[in-house]
């Protein structure tokens, strides 16, 4: 894996007790990292269109004693899809998920609207194609596109870090 969910989300500094959202949680290694992070008084909401792939995180969330998960059917390129009150949370993660969406825009509206104000954004995504691993280069979606997008989505750039080889790391703050 080119991407360290653990140190990822220790970089990001999450307070123990937030509540947070997975958007395109995919295999949950994010959501379990998060879970393990925030702690019991903490929320994670692992929201994906594929039902499988929530299933599965929720049977490795259990079997790891993890109860602060919860999985969310929802279609995050729509807004309201994500089936999460407005304003209600801490933080949102986009993982691996920027180069994947047509609906970008209303991606990052979705974010916003269930981010409380003040409330932090991270973004990983990858910058490059690596050896038939990642997206095709076309799809890549760059660093400063995305800093583009979510600033003119009325979020304020935090800081950058490095999150493994191959991707790029942002953190906002919803304004």
């Amino acid at each position: 894996m080119f991407s360290h969910p653990e140190t990822n989300v220790a970089t990001w500094k999450l307070p123990l007790g937030v509540s947070v959202a997975d958007f395109g949680s995919g295999s949950g290694h994010y959501v379990l990292a998060l879970a393990r992070t925030i702690g019991d008084k903490g929320i994670v909401y692992a929201v994906d269109i594929q039902k499988d792939l929530l299933a599965k995180i929720k049977n490795e969330a259990v079997g790891q004693g993890l109860r602060n998960v919860e999985v969310v059917w929802g279609d995050i390129e729509k807004l309201g899809g994500s089936k999460i009150k407005d304003e209600s949370l801490d933080a949102v993660l986009l993982s691996n998920i920027l180069f994947q969406v047509k609906e970008k825009e209303i991606l990052v509206h979705e974010a916003s609207r269930i981010l409380k104000k003040g409330g932090s954004l991270a973004a990983i995504d990858w910058q490059d194609s690596f050896g038939g691993l990642g997206p095709h280069t076309e799809a890549v979606f760059p660093k400063e596109s995305a800093k583009t997008l979510l600033e003119s989505s009325g979020f304020l750039f935090e800081r950058e870090f490095a999150p493994g080889d191959h991707h790029y790391g942002l953190i906002f703050v919803k304004n």
